[in-house]
């Protein structure tokens, strides 16, 4: 029988095994997702682009990205997490470095589409891989450490960005293409690697003993007894759940600030600061390192309590009116307090991803979940289409990003009361035996 401190070294030592090399994935995902942010600070004047036309650069990206999540999910359940997650890796990181060779805005928004089908399930698929390792207890704080790879991506990424752009003209080449270039290839890499680093479930992990994988099989075993029947092959429960399309709403939603002010941070600092690539970069990877120490405390905090809807609705809630109240103090010329408000915001709306994750890992499982997993993330890609074309035009018409971001704002509210009520009530997971076929064939 195991007891507590068994459990705990269990779960550190799949922690160690798998986060950091996941975080650092993310980290590579995340840069060449967003990098196009810092690019465009010379880029658009090279490409001759608009700010409509940079929004809907940033925003056609989420339109292959949603086209094909849902079937990638799919894919991975059939194919491995390890072989899947490999294919997307290698793809998205080719597709990133092409481009640093556009010439045209025309030419941008067609990589850009390549880019969104290759990265396509990328982030559903980790966190549908975390649920077959973490029992629900432990998933918000194993969740809290992937999405700090995507923060920290800001925090490192934009001010290395910054300082790529600094290779303007070496070898005749502009910066931004040497920062597309560069930043695409450590994807390649990983992919590669993840061949090597992930075992595809745990029972195929050499790393744990049987009495270790017979006590996770059970507990795992456990949590899909709270969650209902087991729908292992059947991903049609997802579609038809009123509770996932709830959790829907509240991505899409909470998606207005991590799509809508990551991707035009550092445009709507260097209107604030006027200063150069490197120290918009530095200003704008600051309101990340906020976000990584509050997803830590409030995911870890709510796998304590098991507690989850005001863990995920309360900082959406506060997000929302401290962006309001960043863009209103910025009005009056107070910059230094507008971006005190700005970098609690930021923080406040990053600090509810790995809650909102952890619930909504217990809502389905197997195939189920995966499906479920890509629908919802899916749904907050219609935020990342039509959300950054709509600031630009907003900017290009009125002169200032305010309007934009009280709209990210009002977005951000509303998500915070509805995740207050989508969440649900906690589960207590109670013990279940496993059958005798299935610890039979975990101990061998």
């Amino acid at each position: 029988m195991f007891d507590e401190r068994q459990r705990a070294d269990t779960i550190r030592r799949i922690s160690w095994r798998l986060l950091p090399f996941l975080m650092l994935c993310y980290f590579a995902a995340y840069i060449d997702r967003s990098n196009i942010s810092i690019a465009a600070l010379a880029m658009s004047a090279d490409l001759k682009m608009t700010a409509e036309m940079y929004g809907i650069a940033a925003g056609i990206f989420f339109i292959t990205y949603t086209i094909f999540e849902i079937p990638s999910n799919l894919a991975l359940v059939r194919f491995g997490a390890r072989r899947w997650i490999a294919r997307i890796m290698v793809s998205w990181g080719v597709v990133a470095v092409l481009l640093g060779f556009v010439n045209s805005h025309w030419q941008l928004y067609g990589v850009r589409l390549l880019l969104g089908a290759a990265e396509a399930g990328f982030t559903p698929g980790v966190i549908y891989y975390l649920s077959l390792w973490y029992p629900a207890r432990e998933r918000g704080r194993a969740m809290s450490f992937f999405y700090i790879g995507a923060a920290l991506a800001s925090v490192i990424g934009l001010p290395v960005s910054g300082l790529l752009m600094k290779l303007d003209g070496v070898g005749n080449i502009a910066g931004w293409r040497w920062l597309f270039m560069i930043e695409g290839l450590p994807a390649v890499l990983l992919g590669a690697l993840v061949l090597v680093c992930l075992p595809d479930s745990p029972t195929t992990g050499t790393f744990l003993s049987p009495e270790e994988k017979t006590w996770l099989a059970r507990t795992l075993a456990a949590d899909h007894a709270q969650q209902g029947p087991d729908h292992s092959h059947d991903w049609r429960p997802a579609l038809r759940s009123g509770r996932v399309w709830a959790l829907a709403m509240v991505w899409l939603l909470q998606a207005f600030g991590t799509i809508g002010v990551t991707l035009f941070m550092p445009l709507l600092i260097k209107s604030m600061s006027g200063g150069d690539t490197l120290l918009v970069g530095l200003l704008s990877a600051l309101p990340f390192l906020l976000a990584c120490i509050l997803m830590y405390a409030n995911g870890r905090h709510s796998d304590h309590t098991g507690e989850r809807a005001l863990h995920l609705g309360l900082p959406l809630l506060l997000s929302g009116l401290l962006l309001a109240g960043s863009i209103l103090v910025a009005r009056t010329g107070a910059s230094v307090a507008a971006y005190g408000l700005l970098i609690a915001a930021v923080g406040l709306n990053w600090a509810a991803t790995p809650v909102f994750w952890a619930a909504t890992a217990g809502q389905l499982s197997g195939a189920a979940s995966a499906a479920g997993i890509g629908l919802i993330n899916a749904m907050a890609q219609f935020a990342g289409m039509g959300l950054p074309p709509l600031i630009g035009r907003i900017k290009d018409a009125t002169g200032s990003y305010d309007s934009g971001m009280l709209l990210i704002a009002a977005a951000l509210t509303t998500g915070g009361l509805v995740g207050l009520k989508a969440a649900g009530r906690p589960r207590r997971p109670t013990p279940t035996p496993m059958s005798p076929i299935i610890e039979q064939r975990v101990r061998s």
